[in-house]
């Protein structure tokens, strides 16, 4: 098999590490491979922060719905959707006086911008996830970074225009470990010819058949199939509600701080 392709097809999940720091030159090709990802325009709507500090990893590690294995990753990414630097930008060459000469408007960035910079940051993201593996870095992506916006701006000092979209976990495998390559739903529910089909319940029951097994009687969620199992611990749950709440928090003040002109 073609060495990407086993990269690809092998990697998992990882939350136990080595205790080891990640080599720098390793640590590097993993951001220079981020920033060789595909972005909107070649102008790489993204930052990335490497955080290393103990301290901040222990914080993380609670406000990203209490995971303590964040604490214990030698080395945390996060990506921030940014269009704060394109804005900085703008004022360093006189855009706004420009726009003014031309009778043009000069906007703040608005939410296809944010969307912009969140698929930048994730397409970045997942080269950083890939060349990890390629080098025996476990990764670990984390989307509750998304919660707590208001705790997250204060810690990681982030202005207006950002956002922090994914959070990744990084560390070597230990030399025991074993990965579990979980399996992932056929093809024939997921990938759609010119248009998009949406499934029946038999397809459904098809679809979840193996999921179904990890349902046992009296769970912690009084669920009776997978699909409550799974809104009750995920879609239904706090921290859901919390992301939901700091995403609409940050979407607000993005939309409100707008520009004078």
């Amino acid at each position: 098999m073609n060495e990407v392709l086993s990269v690809i097809k092998n990697r998992t999940s990882l939350r136990k590490y080595d205790k080891k720091e990640i080599r720098e030159e390793h640590l590097n090709e993993v951001l220079e491979s981020a920033m060789r990802a595909p972005t909107a325009g070649n102008m790489m709507f993204y930052s990335i922060l490497v955080i290393k500090d103990k301290d901040k990893k222990e914080i993380l590690s609670k406000t990203c719905d209490n995971q303590p294995f964040i604490a214990s990753a030698p080395v945390v990414l996060i990506f921030l959707a940014d269009l704060q630097r394109q804005y900085d930008y703008y004022e360093a060459s006189g855009v706004e006086e420009y726009c003014r000469k031309n009778n043009m408007d000069y906007t703040a960035p608005g939410k296809g911008d944010f969307l912009l910079g969140c698929s930048d940051a994730l397409i970045a993201a997942q080269n950083a996830v890939i060349t990890a593996e390629a080098l025996s870095i476990g990764s670990c992506y984390i989307g509750d970074v998304m919660e707590n916006y208001e705790k997250h701006r204060e810690i990681l000092n982030l202005p207006d225009y950002t956002f922090p979209i994914c959070m990744l976990a990084l560390g070597y495998y230990e030399e025991d470990a074993k990965k579990i390559i979980k399996p992932r739903f056929d093809k024939k529910y997921i990938v759609f010819d010119e248009e998009y089909k949406r499934l029946n319940r038999e397809e459904f029951k098809e679809m979840y058949r193996e999921n179904e097994k990890f349902v046992v009687k009296g769970n912690k969620f009084n669920a009776d199939n997978f699909g409550q199992l799974i809104y009750g611990r995920k879609s239904g749950s706090n921290f859901m509600k919390e992301m939901n709440r700091s995403v609409e928090a940050a979407l607000k003040f993005w939309d409100t701080h707008k520009i004078e002109n």
